[in-house]
């Protein structure tokens, strides 16, 4: 499939656009407008830019059906000023009925049952069952277009950080799981990031990776071990050599039973280094594939 923007309807390409670029953050965003009635809505269009200036940007687009703008919106331009709550697995049913279009000076927190706090340095209230509640200036906002679709940067700077300390862990981080934030996918999905679905991916090697071109030709075409696995293997900052001190009793028994068949030997080490690498035990991995030659 191949498309061409303006080619289709709005509509269309909005839905193949939101279902790829998956899964987005939620802004759970309070604002207030000018005579202090507050708003609650949720926008998936959303993400950090920088942190000095700390820096976040959503875009509460214009309605793709009827091209109006949204109470938020409306909002901020008319008092500059935004609290961005995090929206979590155990509040997204809620979170997602605030979006509903109550007419104008329908409180968004009544409906849907958050409790609104007292904000320390902006007007718009906090969700309390938010773990996390960024109080935010406006600094900007940048219209894309004026037609159904367009979206309106909302450029943030926070100036307060609210963090429940329920979620860190011991050296004082947000911890993944704590958190069990929820994202959004194409239609009415969403994720859930915790459990299995969250690991860990080392970061690239400071020292540089010799990457994937200068791994072995029987590693790097194997046809057990994956891209990921390559890419793992390759994030070693030097080709690794032979540790004589390295044991391994599975790879004993290998290296005795398929002695008299290098083609299969080849394939179990592999596999088995690819179970090593699914564990992140990339060292023990080099010296399982290196000791097949």
């Amino acid at each position: 499939m191949k498309i061409v923007p303006g080619e289709i309807k709005t509509g269309q390409l909005h839905a193949y656009l939101l279902g790829a670029v998956a899964p987005r953050p939620i802004c759970f965003a309070s604002t207030v407008d000018a005579e202090g009635q507050a708003n609650l809505s949720p926008f998936s269009f959303f993400n950090v830019f920088g942190s000095n200036p700390p820096t976040l940007i959503f875009s509460p687009s214009r309605r793709v059906r009827d091209n109006t703008v949204k109470h938020t919106l409306e909002n901020i331009y008319a008092t500059r000023e935004v609290v961005i709550n995090v929206v979590t697995y155990a509040m997204v049913q809620q979170a997602s009925l605030s979006s509903c279009e109550y007419p104008k000076g329908v409180s968004e927190f009544e409906k849907s049952g958050f409790t609104p706090l007292a904000s320390e340095r902006v007007k718009p209230f906090r969700v309390k069952e938010s773990p996390v509640q960024i109080e935010c200036i406006v600094k900007q906002v940048i219209e894309t277009g004026k037609e159904g679709g367009a979206g309106n940067l909302v450029i943030c700077e926070p100036v307060l950080l609210h963090i429940n300390d329920d979620i860190l862990d011991v050296n004082g981080k947000i911890d993944p799981q704590q958190i069990d934030l929820v994202a959004r996918m194409g239609g009415d999905y969403y994720c859930r990031a915790s459990g299995n679905a969250v690991f860990e991916v080392t970061k690239p090697n400071l020292q540089l990776g010799i990457g994937v071109d200068a791994l072995p030709w029987s590693i790097r075409n194997s046809s057990v071990l994956t891209g990921n696995n390559l890419g793992q293997l390759g994030n070693v900052h030097e080709l690794p050599v032979i540790d004589a001190a390295f044991q391994d009793d599975h790879l004993k028994n290998i290296m005795q039973y398929y002695s008299v068949n290098p083609e299969e030997m080849e394939q179990e080490l592999h596999t088995y280094a690819k179970q090593l690498l699914a564990e992140n035990r990339v060292d023990d991995a080099w010296q399982v594939l290196l000791a097949g030659g």
